[in-house]
């Protein structure tokens, strides 16, 4: 998972936490709807409830998905980061300029000689 896919699947799940806090706003409204019996009102508002309780099941199963799927990137990341130490991947290159870490940055203050010819 890149950490833009990790991005958008935290925006989602925003997203259904806002849906599922909306059916519970609406239960109350149902409850609170004065037109409405009692006994309609308590039974469409129990369904508003069982639909947002089934919403924060689904929500913490993606929460828990996206806190496992973090911590292994984060584990690949400091594996990459043991395996491969910075002074490696500038001593296998072929310009000592780059490769030697006393000429890092000198050429513009070097002073040049005559161009040789391979």
């Amino acid at each position: 998972m890149s950490l833009d896919k990790l991005a958008v699947e935290l925006e989602e799940t925003a997203r259904q936490t806002a849906e599922m806090i909306d059916k519970i706003n609406d239960s109350l409204g149902i409850l609170m709807n004065n037109s409405l019996g009692c006994q309609e009102a308590r039974s469409t508002a129990v369904q508003e409830m069982v639909i947002a309780l089934q919403a924060q099941d689904r929500i913490q199963q993606r929460c828990d998905n996206i806190a496992k799927a973090a911590r292994l990137m984060a584990k690949v990341v400091d594996e990459i980061s043991e395996k491969i130490d910075d002074k490696d991947v500038w001593s296998n290159l072929t310009l000592d300029e780059l490769r030697k870490p006393n000429l890092s940055g000198i050429a513009g203050r070097a002073k040049h000689d005559d161009i040789e010819l391979f």
